[in-house]
């Protein structure tokens, strides 16, 4: 797919992002694509995403706490994480403050995750220390851990216009992890 003089344009004016893989610039792509075919489209961007439902960074060390002693985990890569219960609230928030402000434009893209920041690592010892594990967490870089694809050492999302435009109330990812381990 390529992008089209309007597309670009839009990218370069609402959209900053500079994606790392060809992951993230086919996801640029879809938001571009969808905002150039309607601007009032909203396009909520998240990052670090887990439930008790699927494959996901929480149920495996959970996993993988209850299986060996100890566990190895980057700390030089920081974020916000995003329960995907309070995700779930926050887009049913969106479409009904769509829904009683049909008149006001409001499209556009937004981020949403967890207030907070933290690191791989230090989300790893929440989920250790929440669950009573005992298994022994240690720090290594990101480069003592190599994957396939590459990721963004700071992947912390401005939020304030998703709080601003839709009145949004942000928990903490700390008590939205531990509200996820009860269901596990």
């Amino acid at each position: 797919m390529y992008l089209t003089g309007v597309t670009t344009s839009l990218i370069r004016k609402t959209i900053e992002a500079s994606p790392q893989s060809i992951y993230g610039a086919s996801k640029l792509r879809g938001e571009a694509a969808a905002l150039g075919a309607n601007p009032d489209t909203v396009v909520i961007r998240t990052s670090w995403l887990y439930s008790q439902f699927g494959v996901n960074f929480v149920k495996r060390m959970k996993e993988l706490m209850q299986e060996r002693p100890s566990l190895n985990v980057v700390f030089d890569q920081v974020g916000s994480p995003t329960y995907a219960v309070d995700l779930a609230r926050v887009i049913l928030q969106v479409l009904a403050h769509r829904a009683e402000h049909s008149e006001t434009a409001i499209g556009g893209v937004y981020h949403y995750s967890n207030e907070g920041v933290t690191s791989w690592y230090d989300f790893a010892v929440a989920i250790k220390e929440l669950t009573g594990s005992a298994c022994e967490v240690s720090p290594i870089t990101s480069d003592q851990y190599p994957t396939p694809a590459q990721r963004p050492a700071y992947s912390v999302m401005n939020k304030q216009k998703i709080r601003d435009t839709f009145g949004i109330s942000i928990p903490y990812w700390r008590d939205s992890l531990q509200q996820c381990l009860q269901q596990l």
